[in-house]
């Protein structure tokens, strides 16, 4: 498979890991499906089987929960479950009760914590809170550079609101098909090339 080839695929999470596994890479079952994709691309193009972050992906030793949060509290073992996010979310309402929860927080706020700590910083509770305070009060945010099936209904449904679900799934599984990009653009440029394709083979009059 070449680098094209899996980049213009379409591949779910357990796919992804069958193949790094397969491959070598290391703690592939820990491993994101973004990091997956990065850590094969690495492979296609090189050949070394490669770790694709910094990041801890083992922890040992005392969770943070059974510590006690508390605001003033290290970062140290950090566990992504209900009883943490109660936490951040009721010393939020405490710090800024005008804030209310916003789609796509939580991930950039994982995403916020692990690269702190990669780059070396000592996050604490209380920063942890104040970035997903800052999150929230952000009025838009950047797009996460993944390929998805929800960016492609988003971008379907900004061209076209009139487009029903079943007119925008037949087009993604279509689009799966292509040897291309998996965008709402990729999708509009193959059915226009294949427009114009299809007028040029018709018979010309005279």
């Amino acid at each position: 498979m070449t680098p094209r080839a899996f980049e213009n695929g379409y591949w779910y999470r357990e796919q992804l890991k069958d193949f790094a596994e397969r491959i070598g890479i290391p703690a592939a079952t820990k491993l994101r499906k973004d990091e997956l994709e990065k850590a094969i691309v690495l492979f296609l193009r090189t050949g070394t089987a490669a770790l694709p972050t910094k990041r801890a992906l083992r922890r040992t030793g005392i969770k943070d929960l059974e510590r006690g949060l508390h605001l003033k509290l290290r970062i140290e073992h950090y566990t992504s479950n209900r009883e943490t996010k109660a936490f951040i979310v009721e010393q939020a309402r405490r710090m800024a009760p005008d804030v209310r929860r916003k789609s796509g927080v939580w991930y950039r706020l994982n995403r916020w914590r692990e690269e702190q700590i990669t780059n070396g910083a000592r996050p604490t509770y209380g920063d942890l809170v104040r970035q997903y305070v800052a999150l929230n009060r952000m009025e838009r945010f950047e797009r996460v550079p993944i390929v998805c099936y929800n960016y492609f209904v988003a971008d379907f449904l900004a061209a076209d609101k009139q487009a029903t679900r079943a007119e925008i799934i037949a087009a993604w599984h279509e689009l799966k098909l292509l040897d291309t990009p998996k965008t709402y653009a990729s999708w509009v440029t193959a059915r226009a090339t294949r427009t114009n394709k299809n007028r040029s083979q018709l018979p010309r009059r005279g």
